[in-house]
């Protein structure tokens, strides 16, 4: 075994709304992914879980296995077995590896929807789901209290031919898995055009796979690696997906379906190339588990999530569970409240009958089973199911502005903005007067909501130096006037 050292004071790592991601060779070092790694080992061993295991995993960003090698030599050092992804795989595989072997803990080498700068690190719980706030607290309190210096490493191969590695390659036991819950030669046996869009991320091939064999026709772009991912974030909104959005109307597509970076967020299109937003695919997604599946369980939806969830919940007598930003909050409830399904604005939607964790996959296919049942029952091609869904839970435009700083202006910002924005508070919304302002429980950001339902949300990110200002209104006219107010404020601090 070996100690590493660190040339300078230690970065200060701090666990976001999902994972720590920091930019590559600035802070995102071999040296800081260790520390991090570190902290995972110690907090394993002193729950009395070594010999449980930790899964590992990682996506198709730059060095992101290297990464991912650095990390496992660090938990080797501590007498873990360790099952280690045999190549770049979906986020949520680890997810499904750390339930079906019933790990300690998994750790994942992605920074999911980031740009290409970047990379990360996320901590999966022993239940599958995103490391809830106190086991990451946990975590990064070993983090800041550790040395550095004395982290102690063991060569991979050296472990591996030890018999400490285990390599795994997740797809068989995984399209197993998702069969027990959706009819997948049901979907092969469709009549139907369909572009996916992996977005050059760990997804790639992953639907092609699991629909061929049958009458479908599924076509897949950007499927190579590419760490540049086209100069684009990965994440499955526009206009990182304008290409796919052309490619669905001039290849006469019948629906498209899209994954961000590390597969773990969904993202669709109707047959005519318009974007269906990620609080609609919230929307379609509990109503076909109510509509067509039956199921009358909970729902749990971030505060930024669309009211159209309540709209519904009214119709089909759905409890619906608000939580703050990011899946860290919403796993935890949906295990809790047994809830059928929980969702986040970005387009992470984990289910009760699947895993309590963000899946693109199981989401993207699951939409492609309501617009085949959408399509029995009359409503079809998609864009008229899009209305029907509409007919039920009412009107919804949605846009997400995002304001970038400086990485080292912003943590200032952060404090200033959060005094000053409720005395800069709007006093209406598209002509609606606002009603009520919500101080957000995580200290990070208001909602502000108007008497017609719309609301307008200002939040710092907690993964990267920018404020978003999200609304959901009436019409996308009303949309516009919502963020224009939103970004101003932001601006004028």
């Amino acid at each position: 075994m070996s100690a590493t050292s660190a040339a300078t004071e230690p970065t200060r790592i701090v666990f976001g709304t999902d994972g720590w991601r920091a930019k590559i060779a600035d802070d995102y070092t071999f040296a800081n992914v260790r520390r991090c790694a570190q902290a995972v080992a110690e907090y394993v061993v002193e729950r009395g879980d070594r010999t449980r295991g930790i899964v590992f995993a990682y996506d198709r960003r730059f060095a992101s296995e290297h990464f991912a090698t650095a990390a496992a030599e660090v938990v080797l050092a501590h007498d873990i077995p360790i099952v280690f992804a045999s190549q770049a795989v979906p986020t949520q595989m680890s997810s499904f590896e750390v339930v079906q072997r019933r790990a300690a803990a998994g750790i994942v080498i992605t920074a999911s929807h980031n740009p290409w700068t970047d990379n990360g690190f996320k901590v999966k719980s022993p239940e599958g789901a995103s490391a809830g706030p106190e086991m990451l607290a946990a975590i990064e309190a070993r983090i800041a209290a550790g040395d550095p210096k004395a982290i102690e490493t063991r060569p991979f191969a050296d472990a591996e031919a030890a018999g400490l590695v285990e390599r795994y390659d997740p797809f068989e036991a995984y399209r197993e898995f998702i069969g027990r819950n959706l009819d997948l030669d049901r979907l092969r046996a469709a009549d139907l055009d369909l572009l996916i869009d992996p977005m050059y991320g760990a997804g790639a091939t992953w639907m092609p796979r699991l629909l061929a064999g049958g009458r479908i026709r599924v076509r897949e772009i950007h499927s190579e690696r590419n760490p540049y991912f086209g100069g684009i974030n990965p994440e499955p909104i526009p206009p990182n997906v304008n290409e796919a959005l052309a490619a669905i109307v001039a290849g006469r597509a019948d629906l498209g379906l899209f994954l961000d970076g590390d597969a773990d967020r969904a993202g669709a299109a109707d047959e005519r190339g318009s974007f269906i937003t990620t609080l609609q695919i919230f929307a379609l997604l509990m109503y076909y588990l109510a509509e067509h599946r039956g199921l009358r369980q909970p729902v749990v939806k971030t505060v930024n999530e669309t009211s159209m969830a309540e709209r519904l919940g009214e119709h089909f007598g759905i409890e619906v569970y608000e939580v703050p930003v990011g899946f860290k909050y919403v796993g935890p409830k949906m295990i809790e409240t047994g809830a059928m399904m929980g969702g986040e604005e970005s387009g992470g939607f984990g289910f009760g009958m699947h895993l309590p964790e963000r899946d693109g996959i199981f989401a993207d296919l699951m939409l492609l089973d309501l617009f085949l049942r959408e399509k029995e029952a009359g409503r079809w091609p998609v864009s008229k199911a899009m209305a029907h869904l509409h007919e039920i839970a009412g009107p919804s435009s949605y846009q997400r502005l995002d304001v970038h700083f400086d990485r080292t202006v912003y943590p200032a910002l952060k404090d200033r903005l959060l005094v000053e924005l409720p005395q800069k508070a709007p006093t209406e919304l598209a002509g609606s007067p606002v009603v009520r302002t919500q101080t957000l429980s995580t200290n990070d950001g208001f909602k502000f909501f108007a008497a017609d339902g719309s609301w307008l949300l200002v939040r710092f990110s907690g993964t990267e130096p920018l404020v978003r200002v999200y609304t959901e209104a009436v019409s996308p006219a009303a949309v516009e006037a919502n963020l224009a107010v939103g970004e101003k404020i932001v601006r004028d601090a």
